[in-house]
């Protein structure tokens, strides 16, 4: 049985009555109290009692604390308003509220340098909630019940600058957020437009997710635009992802109900950097370098750092080894970006790099030019791989879209 109003077996029927029951102190406190609201509590615990209680009450506990009651009329930061990107566009085939993400023109860093995590975490609730008002609007319209929500993310522009850690864990938080408050109301997820990156992004993030969120996540092709219109009918997509609808003025983007971001001016930001927490510490000696060697086993891995320096600059440039199983210099390496002198003592440094092969990449600190000082370091450096299941998925997506062109050629 699928534990959905009018699919419930005995036990789980049950567990309903027992489940409402507990809860008679908190039902004035939750936003609905009937049959299907408490249901997908108990769905994403699998029905099991104890864990779905622990999970209402802690919710009930949030929203004390954001006052999801009035959270509709908060008015976020202006930085929040102009360039955070995303927007509730359009309805699917059944009725239901479909939110678009956009990643690429999202300035992550700016962001986090612009506003606190308090108000980008109240922010998502908010839009949470508008989605939820949404399906209650859907409900009544339909007179038949909508609970969940459909997602388009486009990664178009997925890049590097996405993967800054801080940007990873702050959107982690967000998503951990969704899991908890909103447990079984995504319908289905869409990624369109996925680079190479894509594996990587994701399997930074997926430990946020449910195991049942994940596999409503679909990576579409490039055939993504008929698609989605299997699930929704053209005159409810933006113009600009394949279909009909369009602003009052004919803007194909739907900027009305989308915002797309872009990068933040730095007159927003209140602050200049994040505090960081670094895994090592070197000293580099005067006129010499120190060197930090990975051994990368596949391509497509990437490699993410980030140091700072003490009283002075530092130069820092990543190598590939040409001869394996000893200490070569830097010009004896393949030099694969470029090394040059980084103001790391004023603001950390940090950054990534994919490699495009296999083999012992090298970091190295760079101290040579300074005849006097010596410079303290600090560092952490992590190895980051591509999910296995959504890179084999996109190379099986360009794999048919090859063959699909080598017919057509044929034909």
């Amino acid at each position: 049985m699928s534990g959905r109003v009018g699919d419930l077996s005995p036990k789980q029927a049950e567990a309903l009555g027992k489940f409402r029951e507990n809860l008679q102190d908190v039902l004035p406190a939750l936003p609905n109290h009937d049959d299907y609201f408490l249901l997908r509590w108990l769905r994403a615990r699998c029905f099991d009692l104890q864990k779905s209680e622990a999970m209402i009450r802690k919710y009930v506990e949030v929203r004390k604390h954001m006052d999801a009651d009035n959270i509709i009329n908060w008015c976020p930061p202006e930085v929040i308003q102009k360039y955070m990107s995303g927007g509730m566009c359009g309805y699917d085939r059944d009725g239901c509220p479909i939110w678009y993400e956009i990643i690429g023109p999202l300035d992550a860093k700016g962001i986090l340098l612009s506003a606190s995590k308090q108000d980008l975490l109240k922010n998502k609730y908010r839009d949470c909630e508008m989605l939820l008002q949404e399906c209650d609007k859907q409900t009544q319209k339909l007179g038949k019940r909508v609970e969940v929500v459909m997602m388009i993310y486009d990664c178009e522009g997925l890049g590097l600058k996405h993967l800054w850690k801080p940007a990873v864990e702050a959107y982690g938080e967000l998503l951990s957020m969704f899991e908890e408050n909103y447990p079984e109301t995504l319908k289905r997820l869409f990624v369109i437009k996925a680079p190479k990156l894509f594996p990587v992004a994701y399997n930074l993030i997926k430990h946020f997710l449910s195991e049942d969120t994940r596999k409503k996540i679909v990576v579409l092709g490039a055939n993504w635009k008929e698609v989605l219109q299997k699930y929704i009918a053209p005159e409810e997509i933006p113009v600009v992802y394949g279909g009909t609808l369009q602003d009052p003025d004919g803007n194909p983007k739907c900027v009305t109900k989308i915002n797309y971001g872009g990068d933040i001016p730095k007159k927003y930001y209140v602050r200049d950097q994040l505090k960081q927490q670094y895994e090592h510490l070197v000293v580099v000696n005067r006129g010499s370098s120190h060197q930090v060697e990975y051994e990368i086993l596949f391509p497509g891995c990437v490699l993410r750092w980030q140091f700072m320096s003490e009283g002075a600059d530092v130069g820092f440039g990543v190598y590939l080894k040409t001869r394996i199983g000893e200490r070569q210099r830097a010009g004896e390496m393949m030099e694969v970006l470029p090394n040059q002198r980084y103001n790391a003592h004023l603001v950390p440094e940090d950054g990534s790099f994919t490699c495009s092969v296999a083999g012992i990449y090298v970091l190295r600190f760079d101290n040579t030019y300074s005849y006097l000082h010596a410079k303290k370091v600090s560092y952490t450096v992590e190895v980051l791989l591509p999910d296995k299941k959504s890179e084999e998925q996109i190379q099986q997506l360009e794999e048919t879209m090859n063959e699909l062109d080598l017919n057509n050629a044929h034909q």
